[in-house]
């Protein structure tokens, strides 16, 4: 029997559907057992790349950070560069003004021999040195910083700067707000364990890698369960209602040291019998910087008796400082200094059985002890200079809220 044009069309798809099916129950089945697959093997055969290979590159790019002890010819020689020419290439002068931790960026020639040399200055600019022939050219310019807001937190384990390695903020940031928070917390004595502290800062970058730290712009600590608060405007921090933080003296001329001998009777260490002690006595390395605890005009700047070298300064008012056992003095008598200005270094000059700062701290001519004594405040923001600060501040603000929130919440 012959079937119509249409009956063939659907015995077609019924035959194709029931393949489909069939075709999907086949897929369906058990798989074969794998213990009785036939057995496998891997083989790896080289690949024959015969008239394919790679060109050596031309010239590549390096960069080494120098480190302590690095002599010149060696960090030239990390860098990639031959050995004579690194022997040439140290004599240019730029390369000597190098300090550890600095990067150099170098583009060398397959043959050790290089394009140029670049890197970043204390002054913000950039270096660049070229091959110019048989000779080296320097070339210098303005660096196009980037800087970039940061923002971290850490908690006080054993030290300040401690905690501030433990996550990555650098040093100069650590002294800033050492400074800042100096006449509130004294960081030898006053600090706890589980102190916390937040810090928004500047990080300037350059090529999109970091290089250097810029300003302290906000920060919270936290020291005993009181918090304090910071913002910077011009040149000063504030509390975030416009209080100087600044106070009209640092608690202390040194950065960090320990105390070693206190205010008060003590058994003098020379002449063996109880005197009073009308200072402070800082242990430090000699050349450990001392600073001016306030602004002042310089009374005295050369050597006193059992003082040594001495520098004594006249303040606003009736306070005076005095700095002894002096290794260097850094200023002249009639020079004007501001707070945080170096004024000289540790040393055992005079009547000193080793190296540290006596400090003392007078009112009216009279000693009295730094730690105990309440300090006078700077002066607060002008009125005028209020909207100013809380259009800056609040931001800065916003961003220490959030960071205490966060630290609230990993703490519970």
């Amino acid at each position: 029997m012959r079937l119509s044009g249409t009956l063939k069309r659907s015995a077609a798809v019924v035959l194709l559907a029931s393949g489909g099916v069939m075709a999907a129950f086949a897929t369906m089945a058990p798989r074969e057992d794998p213990a009785s697959a036939p057995p496998t093997a891997l083989i790896v055969e080289p690949l024959a790349l015969e008239g394919h290979e790679l060109p050596p590159p031309l010239q590549y790019v390096r960069e080494e950070q120098l480190q302590r002890g690095d002599t010149l010819a060696g960090f030239l020689g990390r860098l990639g560069i031959e050995e004579t020419i690194a022997a040439r290439l140290a004599r240019v002068a730029a390369l000597h003004a190098l300090r550890p931790g600095a990067y150099v960026r170098a583009e060398v020639l397959a043959d050790g021999t290089p394009k140029s040399l670049s890197f970043l200055t204390g002054r913000d600019t950039l270096v660049r040195i070229v091959r110019d022939g048989e000779a080296f050219r320097t070339q210098e310019e303005p660096a196009a910083l980037e800087a970039r807001v940061m923002m971290k937190a850490s908690t006080i384990r054993s030290s300040l700067f401690a905690a501030t390695d433990a996550v990555g903020i650098p040093d100069g940031i650590a002294m800033q707000l050492a400074d800042v928070f100096g006449g509130d917390i004294d960081f030898y004595r006053d600090l706890r364990k589980g102190d916390h502290f937040t810090v928004v800062y500047e990080l300037y970058h350059l090529g999109g890698r970091p290089v250097r730290a810029g300003r302290l712009l906000a920060a919270e600590f936290v020291n005993q369960g009181k918090a304090v608060r910071a913002v910077r405007f011009g040149t000063s921090y504030y509390a975030p209602d416009g209080r100087n933080l600044r106070k009209a003296f640092l608690r202390a001329p040194l950065e960090f040291s320990r105390v070693s001998s206190g205010f008060g009777m003590r058994l003098h260490p020379i002449q063996s019998k109880w005197k009073a002690h009308k200072g402070i006595d800082y242990a430090a390395p000699t050349g450990t910087r001392v600073r001016a605890v306030g602004d002042a005009v310089v009374e005295f700047a050369g050597v006193k008796g059992g003082y040594g070298n001495v520098v004594i300064l006249r303040h606003n008012g009736q306070y005076s400082t005095a700095y002894a056992h002096l290794s260097r003095i850094a200023v002249r008598r009639g020079a004007r200094v501001a707070q945080n200005d170096t004024i000289g270094f540790v040393g055992q000059t005079g009547w000193a059985t080793g190296p540290h700062l006596h400090y003392e701290f007078r009112i009216a001519g009279q000693a009295r002890n730094p730690m105990s004594v309440a300090l006078p405040a700077a002066l607060p923001l002008p009125p005028q200079s209020l909207a100013a600060f809380h259009a800056q501040a609040e931001p800065l603000i916003a961003r220490l809220d959030l960071a205490a929130n966060a630290n609230l919440a990993l703490l519970d």
